[in-house]
């Protein structure tokens, strides 16, 4: 339901979604409780579309660094082939 409302051009706001500004401009992390499990999913909004980069089950209160920079990996391969 929360990607819908990103489709629509809407916002989310915390709790839901928080910005990501160290991965990059627009890059926000979605939380996500399904079945007692956190999960969250990193995506980007643009003009066009909005790019999911990762999805992984949350299990600490960080975001670890592999997360990280395998999200601005394939966001930087994503801006180098448009």
């Amino acid at each position: 339901m929360a990607l819908r409302v990103l489709q629509l051009g809407g916002q989310l706001e915390m709790p839901l979604s928080r910005p990501m500004p160290s991965i990059g401009p627009r890059v926000h992390e979605l939380r996500v409780r399904d079945e007692g499990k956190q999960w969250r999913l990193i995506y980007r909004t643009g003009a066009d579309a909005i790019l999911v980069v990762d999805l992984f089950r949350k299990s600490t209160q960080k975001t670890s660094k592999l997360a990280l920079d395998r999200a601005r990996r394939r966001l930087r391969a994503y801006d180098e082939h448009q």
